[in-house]
């Protein structure tokens, strides 16, 4: 069995949802959920489930099977590393990029990073930017919101 996710982790994920719920995300016509379903090309019964989703409101009209929606639905998608963190930053990186996911944002804690991924063309994302602690990940405005993210943020959660 998985080990279940450690309170940091959890905490930046829940502080994350509340800074997409401040920038408007809902008025944008978003919902952010956890545990989604992401229906990926790569096979017949092929899937991921990343950690947190920005989707259109409208997601559920995207249903493929299992509980997994269309790719074409997701404008973000966003995993925080745990045991399991060669997963995040090898194979989710070429899974997302081949579904097309526009941007795919890692809060790599095993090296003390945030990677934002986006632009992705041939099965692959073009672009490649790895973020430092004190400094701050703004996300492409075409997710429909403004936001940056302070990288301690999404490495230890919320501290305060």
């Amino acid at each position: 069995m998985t080990p279940p996710a450690d309170g940091p982790r959890a905490e930046s994920l829940t502080w994350l949802i509340e800074e997409l719920f401040t920038a408007g995300a809902r008025q944008a016509g978003l919902k952010y959920l956890q545990g989604i379903g992401l229906w990926l090309p790569s096979g017949p019964t092929d899937f991921a489930i990343p950690d947190l989703s920005l989707v259109e409101s409208d997601y559920r009209d995207a249903h493929v099977e299992k509980n997994c929606f269309a790719p074409h639905i997701f404008r973000m998608v966003v995993e925080v590393t745990s045991s399991n963190w060669s997963d995040d930053l090898g194979t989710k990186v070429d899974c997302y990029a081949q579904a097309g996911i526009p941007i795919y944002l890692v809060a790599d804690r095993r090296h003390d990073e945030a990677v934002l991924h986006t632009d992705p063309r041939g099965g692959e994302y073009h672009s490649r930017k790895a973020f430092k602690r004190g400094t701050s990940v703004p996300l492409p405005e075409s997710i429909g919101i403004t936001l940056e993210l302070p990288v301690d943020r999404l490495l230890d959660g919320d501290e305060g």
